[in-house]
């Protein structure tokens, strides 16, 4: 954790750790009154951990496992994909493996709902406004939006659902308004969404969802996506679609702009060719950051990678899977892994301050 009340001059203060983590922490979540950190890895238990810098106690876990999920009589256990604070900080929701999604009570330490409401793995979840608990989405490997009222969750029936992606959701951003989302999806796109326009869940249930969806195999961890596969869904009910960025890889995150300096009006992409995409809300683009190419000379190399002549600019790759731009600043901050094409090494892991 880092003390960043100087932009430009961060303090780091304080490590924490996943006790039971199985091969990396999938997401992290601020609670809304910054006191607490909630992260996840393949496992069915959250982590939270204090951010006071003078509370040195180890973090406390929360299991989300409460067994299958209604109507699905799987194996227990999940893995847990996406996580994030209820506006009011007293829930959490998780996307899971299982095709499913929790609400969980902190206070109590019980989940109120788990309901496989998708078809595949779930990976973003949020809340619709920042200062109500009630609406949330889900995005899915199923290549769906789905709309949620926590005031119905209780029959297992989605409120409204978002069609037009033809591979997986990576990743779901709110505006916090109540009214647009934002989403990553697979088939290299990106879409905003406005709730207004969802689609009922009668006339969902009618779609032949299959009949639409990319059959080509595509893997996006190891594989190249062929730009021909893609084509507009035709029940597509997005407002945007945003193209140029490259989602491979990793589940690449997406947002809106802050309201505060820029008035919401830019969206922003990671992408797999070591670049920021930042759009107008008209789809044009309105700047791109090169992060592979600002960050090439600040790559560690040992003497064995030297001596093969590693160093080289085209024998490294920078793959940015999240950015984050500050609420006043002028800055874009983010996580860019680094690797090295020739030793298939994950070398380092950099945060890049971008003014």
């Amino acid at each position: 954790m880092y003390d960043t009340s100087s932009p430009y001059n961060w303090k780091h203060y304080k490590t924490v750790s996943y006790p039971w983590g199985q091969w990396t922490l999938t997401d992290a979540s601020l609670s809304p009154d910054n006191k607490w950190l909630a992260y996840t890895s393949i496992q069915t238990m959250v982590s939270i951990a204090p951010t006071d810098p003078n509370d040195t106690g180890d973090p406390y876990t929360l299991d989300l496992d409460d067994g299958p999920p209604h109507g699905w009589h799987g194996r227990r256990g999940f893995g847990i994909w996406s996580i994030r604070f209820s506006g009011d900080g007293r829930e959490l929701v998780a996307g899971t493996s299982a095709a499913s999604i929790v609400v969980y009570d902190i206070e109590s330490r019980t989940v109120l709902h788990h309901v496989r409401g998708h078809s595949d793995d779930v990976n973003a979840v949020c809340f619709a406004d920042k200062m109500s608990p009630h609406i949330l989405y889900s995005g899915s490997d199923d290549t769906t939006i789905k709309v949620w009222d926590r005031r119905s969750m209780g029959d297992h029936r989605e409120a409204g659902a978002f069609v037009g992606h033809i591979e997986g959701l990576t990743y779901i951003d709110s505006k916090g308004d109540g009214r647009y989302i934002l989403s990553n999806g697979k088939d290299q796109s990106m879409k905003l969404w406005d709730i207004r326009m969802a689609m009922s869940t009668d006339r969902y249930n009618e779609l032949d969802l299959t009949a639409h969806a990319n059959t080509s195999g595509f893997d996006y961890r190891g594989g190249i996506y062929d730009d021909e596969d893609w084509d507009v869904h035709p029940h597509d009910n997005s407002l945007v679609t945003f193209r140029g960025h490259k989602v491979l890889r990793t589940l690449i995150r997406c947002h809106f702009s802050p309201p505060t300096s820029t008035n919401s009006r830019y969206v922003y992409s990671g992408s797999t060719d070591g670049k920021v995409y930042v759009w107008n809300m008209d789809a044009s683009l309105a700047g791109i950051v090169d992060v592979k190419k600002a960050t090439m000379r600040t790559r560690p190399m040992d003497n064995r990678h030297r001596f093969y002549h590693f160093d080289e600019p085209g024998n490294w790759g920078t793959c940015v899977r999240d950015a984050s731009w500050h609420p006043t600043a002028p800055l874009l901050v983010g996580m860019f892994p680094h690797f090295h094409l020739k030793t298939l090494a994950n070398i380092s892991s950099v945060c890049l301050e971008w003014v």
